[in-house]
């Protein structure tokens, strides 16, 4: 017993000691990404530049059939978020525009800088949980829940959000029933659509 207690102290402290060896991993975006990440950056040949990211710069705007521009900045485009297990996203929605259902591996915060939403997420027990967000509010998605956020005021909106995770994923429900290579009677079956519906909204996303 007193054995293994010694060998759970020595993996702790191997662990710790293993964790702080680097101050920071910027991420190297020329080698593979790993289930961890990406591989470290030379530290001799970091810049204060890459701890800079200017993507949120600047008007963005609402470019697809949603009605919304959605900039990310997860680590394989900022890559000094890589192994602190965070990112950012810049949402910009125009009048009624929508970021529709969708899930990612990780929890997220989000907080309105400009305009007026509706946003919320759906648990496990199909309860939703909803609210007209103003300027200032912050509201959290718990880890890979179905959420979602629609413009209601009379301008365009925009919102940051952060995540816990450097490379949280994105999986739009829509997107992922009819913009991608799942066969329309497959899509018709499991969303209780008519073929008609289905086709529409294959032809929607030019998978028709």
């Amino acid at each position: 017993m007193r054995n293994l207690s010694f060998f759970f102290v020595f993996c702790l402290l191997s662990s710790l000691s293993h964790a702080i060896e680097l101050d920071f991993c910027v991420g190297d975006l020329s080698l593979p990404r790993g289930p961890e990440g990406y591989a470290c950056k030379d530290p001799a040949e970091v810049t204060t530049d890459d701890f800079v990211y200017t993507g949120f710069r600047g008007e963005k705007t609402p470019n697809n059939v949603f009605g919304n521009n959605v900039t990310l900045a997860f680590s394989d485009v900022f890559p000094a978020f890589n192994g602190l297990g965070i990112s950012m996203a810049r949402l910009d929605f125009a009048i009624g525009g929508v970021i529709p259902v969708h899930s990612h591996r990780t929890s997220e915060v989000l907080l309105l800088v400009k305009g007026s939403i509706i946003a919320g997420f759906i648990d496990t027990n199909n309860t939703a949980y909803y609210k007209r967000l103003e300027v200032g509010d912050v509201m959290v998605f718990p880890q890979a829940m179905l959420h979602f956020q629609i413009n209601v005021g009379k301008t365009p909106a925009t919102a940051y959000v952060s995540l816990n995770g450097a490379n949280p994923a994105l999986q739009l429900t829509p997107t992922a029933l009819f913009a991608g290579n799942l066969p329309a009677d497959i899509a018709q079956d499991i969303t209780l659509l008519s073929h008609k519906e289905v086709m529409r909204m294959k032809r929607i996303f030019g998978t028709a």
